[in-house]
């Protein structure tokens, strides 16, 4: 019997980035690093550890938002992605014969243009561009619990403040998401930003959700006060479990000054050959520009701007003396816990493109910490689903309004330099209550389409549900809390105010036409070719 349990929990998400009106788009690059970097590795430490027969099994819980799903769908996004496998295959080609007379960078070139051949052939040849499928794979050996998200990532606390039918349908639309991806209900919901505020658990119940997790100061000032920290998880009054993230053990993972991702022996993110070599060289990858290639051939080394080569193997060997750090930790915690007369668990929750992407050697720290947790008699891995069903009895409380941003509130999504977006966002949400609520008035009536179109066209469209299901698309786009965080942290402060923008005129538009029953037929079909996401989307949820 072991003395307590730990939850790892991965968060799969990025904002819906495509852009079928260009050739090429920089921003489209998010979503193929993170395939390349993150998602192909984690996927292929899953099957390892699946198909060893030394090991009994693992315990990994992982969300997926729908946003990240609609791209992992898409045909346009997957042939996109294989042109830039090839790009990348080219470019370490090429560094293979630059490198040819530099022994050590040769060796690093050759590993680079063995990883990006393998993840071409693992998403090509393999699973034919359909990564959610592996997932699914995993999903049914018992070992992977995946979990759903709201449906485009909005901060629901600030949208229920705005219109409770906002934060209804983010969550019904990304429960409904989930089930027609994975065939089931989901049991697990993955609060966007982990941004909690009373009343939110009345939705989770409505969409049949068991647990959702929060930062610690969510649970720790709830009322009562839970009597077992937060290291059990609380019911909250409307049903639904409250799982409270643990700051040591999500600390020593994520932070770069304060935990293993920092160490000098690390592959260097910032340090690319793509800002070392000319444009020209770059070729294909760079298409003239700046930017990352993902060839990298240093290590972090110091917080100067000197850097030393990467060495593989030694960066391997340390996160696998990480792993057994990390795994010490936990038990030593579990079993101080436990001696207060419970079985705790321990959650520890994270961005999932933390692991390979922004830290490297993550997915080897990962399977190293997988492996010898199998032999550590105190410490169970486990899941928030599983840990439920062995423990149902729980205290009752009702948690505190939180985030797991900076300071632990919503100031990273609503300051002076995004909160202009909120009365935009708000103004449109009211329209959409109304728009829902006389359309479900008005189903099967005509719409008109203007006479200077409708000169030799086929005959006057028959109302449907296609203005309103583009209406909640362009609405849901627009509340993602990917552009509050980009408008604040200014990384891409250009792209994410025209994604507001963009989103919020296109809503405006169709709004109009459908109040005046005026539907510009080819201005919808370029909305539903550009936003093509949630085919099924259900713009009831609104009323």
């Amino acid at each position: 019997m072991s003395s307590g349990c730990l939850a790892l929990i991965l968060h799969a998400h990025l904002p819906f980035v495509r852009h079928p009106e260009h050739e090429h788009f920089l921003e489209e690059d998010w979503f193929f690093e993170a395939i390349t970097e993150s998602y192909i590795p984690l996927l292929r430490t899953m099957q390892r550890l699946v198909n060893d027969p030394d090991l009994s099994g693992f315990k990994l819980t992982m969300s997926f938002t729908p946003t990240l799903c609609a791209m992992l769908e898409d045909q346009l996004l997957r042939e996109r992605y294989v042109r830039h496998l090839d790009a990348l295959i080219d470019l370490a080609a090429r560094e293979k014969s630059r490198n040819r007379k530099h022994p050590r960078l040769r060796e690093l070139a050759n590993f680079y243009f063995e990883l990006f051949s393998e993840n071409r052939s693992f998403f090509v040849d393999e699973w034919k561009c359909d990564l959610l499928s592996v997932f699914r794979q995993l999903r049914e050996t018992g070992s992977l619990d995946i979990i759903a998200s709201a449906a485009t990532h909005g901060v629901l606390p600030i949208l229920q403040h705005q219109a409770p039918q906002a934060v209804r349908a983010q969550v019904l639309i990304g429960r409904d998401v989930y089930v027609d991806l994975f065939g089931a209900e989901p049991s697990g919901f993955w609060l966007p930003e982990c941004a909690y505020a009373r009343g939110l658990e009345a939705v989770f119940h409505e969409a049949n959700i068991r647990w959702f997790v929060l930062d610690a100061h969510g649970l720790l000032f709830g009322k009562p006060q839970p009597r077992r920290s937060i290291y059990a998880p609380c019911y909250t009054p409307a049903g639904p479990a409250a799982f409270a993230r643990d700051p040591d053990a999500s600390r020593q993972v994520w932070s770069a000054d304060e935990g293993y991702p920092g160490d000098p022996v690390y592959r260097e993110f910032y340090r690319d050959i793509g800002f070392d070599l000319s444009k020209e060289h770059l070729g294909p990858i760079g298409r003239g520009s700046r930017k990352f290639s993902g060839v990298k051939y240093h290590r972090i080394t110091g917080g100067g701007d000197e850097k030393q080569l990467y060495d593989r193997v030694a960066a391997e060997n340390a996160a696998a003396k990480h792993a057994s750090h990390f795994l010490e930790q936990r038990g030593q915690q579990v079993r101080e816990i436990s001696e207060l007369g419970f079985n705790p668990i321990v959650v520890a929750p994270f961005d999932a493109e933390l692991f390979g992407h922004w830290w490297f050697e993550g997915p080897r720290f990962l399977e190293e910490f997988i492996r010898q947790a199998a032999d550590q008699p105190d410490l169970c891995l486990s899941t928030p689903s599983e840990y439920l069903k062995a423990q149902p009895t729980q205290q009752i409380v009702e948690p505190a309004a939180s985030t797991w941003g900076e300071n632990g509130h919503l100031a990273v999504w609503l300051d002076s330099t995004n909160g202009w977006i909120y009365p935009h966002l708000h103004a449109a949400a009211q329209r959409m209550i109304e728009a829902a609520k006389h359309a479900s008035a008005l189903v099967g009536q005509p719409l008109r389409l203007p006479s200077a179109r409708q000169a030799g066209e086929a005959p006057a469209l028959q109302f449907s549900d296609r203005v309103l299901k583009q209406l909640a698309r362009e609405l849901l786009l627009a509340q993602s809390s990917d552009w509050a965080f980009l408008m604040k942290t200014g990384t891409a402060l250009e792209y994410a105010t025209k994604r507001v923008i963009d989103h919020l005129a296109r809503f405006n538009r169709l709004y109009d036409q459908f109040v005046t029953n005026d539907i510009d037929d080819e201005f919808l079909r370029d909305c539903e070719w550009r936003d093509n996401l949630f085919p099924n989307v259900n713009w009831r949820y609104y009323i």
